[in-house]
């Protein structure tokens, strides 16, 4: 008796995570949105140019993701996913230039602030191209999931 009334309960509760995903993507693109402008408009630190490129890819997610909650749109991660992925991208690059990994000649910054400047480490570790890349990795993971699961929750 108890799993028939079990799977209707896990099969709820499933539903409601799936349907928080555009949420936690959207607040990740406006906490990245906002920490970008503190960082440039605050702390005055200029953006190297793939600072610039993942900024172009991450402002209009805030837009875009708000749009496609507001609409209950379920078919959000169709036009998220390619400005996040290409975003992505672009962090991974910015990332291996940043630790060394890719030599310095291969970045695209010839002029102003260098891709490989150390701007900001807290904890020795944290970095604004390591923050850039967690908040594209979360509204990936966010927008694969939800559309995913698109599929399964649909009536």
């Amino acid at each position: 008796m108890s799993e028939v009334v079990a799977a209707p309960v896990e099969a709820e509760r499933r539903a409601g995570l799936w349907a928080v995903l555009p949420y936690v993507a959207w607040t990740q693109a406006v906490v990245a949105t906002a920490g970008s402008l503190y960082f440039s408009e605050v702390m005055d630190l200029q953006p190297c140019v793939l600072c610039w490129y993942q900024r172009i890819l991450m402002y209009p997610l805030a837009a875009v993701l708000a749009v496609g909650i507001l609409r209950r749109d379920r078919g959000i991660a169709a036009y998220v996913l390619p400005l996040t992925l290409l975003g992505l991208a672009i962090a991974v690059y910015h990332n291996l230039l940043y630790y060394g990994v890719l030599p310095e000649s291969a970045q695209p910054c010839r002029l102003g602030v260098s891709c490989t400047t150390r701007q900001i480490e807290w904890l020795g570790f944290i970095t604004i191209p390591l923050m850039s890349l967690v908040a594209f990795s979360v509204i990936n993971v966010c927008m694969g999931l939800y559309g995913a699961g698109k599929r399964y929750f649909d009536e």
